[in-house]
């Protein structure tokens, strides 16, 4: 089967973006998969945020992507880098639709594409696609985890109406898009002179609410669902580019999951 048969027409209305910075290992599983899927058939950007090592080396050599090598003249803050490299496709680019991932995304099954396509273009009041969730932790973590925090919420609160010493109650619920795998009308962003990085917060944090506060829908996917399509290393590209100490838990989680892909892509 002609792999564009599952897009069709769709396949010129949206690119994919992804920003690299020193992760040569999980930047070439994750190209791999995105070459097999979609290579020569929708348009593929990366930016390289001054990595200066292999990883740049490597994207050089690739001729199906379109690459921007990033420079900077004084250190920047990763979220912030990150954020000015999401813009400067969204300044270039002339499709509707933009989909972010990050480096330790890896796309199994190829139907994610259509299926986030395809709540966009059925209403055009959605400005973006995506999940909440870094992970699938599955029904009872999940209720752990939002139990526990919606409680810490709570103490937090009443310690401060009480007038004791407290943290400042953090939110019990994720509301914010997580740019791992999120489709953008990039149409609707560039309408209202909008882009990803606009303050100091992280990218698209703000470019959500400004779009919400306009009438704009945010459509929200399940774990469950997006992550049948895709595996993501939770943080993987700061355990991967040494940002965490070899003990910690995500560094960990970071070369268990590493070995297993690659021993897949071994056997395949």
């Amino acid at each position: 089967m002609n792999n564009t048969s599952f897009l069709g027409e769709s396949a010129k209305s949206f690119s994919i973006v992804i920003v690299n910075y020193k992760t040569p290992e999980i930047t070439k599983i994750c190209l791999d998969l995105l070459h097999q899927h979609v290579g020569g058939i929708v348009p593929i950007w990366v930016v390289d945020n001054y990595s200066a090592d292999e990883s740049t080396e490597y994207l050089r050599t690739l001729d199906w992507i379109n690459l921007i090598e990033r420079t900077v003249s004084e250190p920047e803050q990763g979220h912030i880098a990150h954020g000015k490299a999401l813009d400067m496709v969204l300044e270039r680019i002339e499709s509707d639709y933009l989909l972010l991932m990050h480096t330790d995304t890896f796309i199994f099954d190829k139907n994610v594409f259509p299926m986030m396509l395809n709540k966009c273009m059925k209403n055009p009041n959605i400005v973006a696609v995506g999940c909440v969730e870094q992970l699938n932790r599955g029904t009872t973590r999940t209720l752990w985890r939002f139990s526990s925090r919606l409680l810490k919420h709570h103490f937090r609160r009443l310690k401060i109406s009480l007038g004791l010493r407290s943290r400042e109650p953090k939110p019990y619920r994720e509301v914010y898009l997580k740019s791992f795998c999120t489709l953008w009308n990039c149409k609707l962003i560039k309408q209202h002179g909008l882009r990803f990085s606009m303050d100091d917060r992280v990218p698209g944090y703000t470019l959500q609410d400004r779009m919400t506060e306009l009438g704009y829908v945010i459509e929200m996917l399940s774990p469950r669902k997006i992550f049948s399509y895709l595996d993501h290393i939770q943080s993987g590209t700061v355990a991967a580019a040494g940002g965490y100490e070899k003990t910690h838990r995500r560094t960990k989680m970071y070369n268990n999951i590493l070995k297993r892909l690659n021993k897949d892509n071994s056997q395949s």
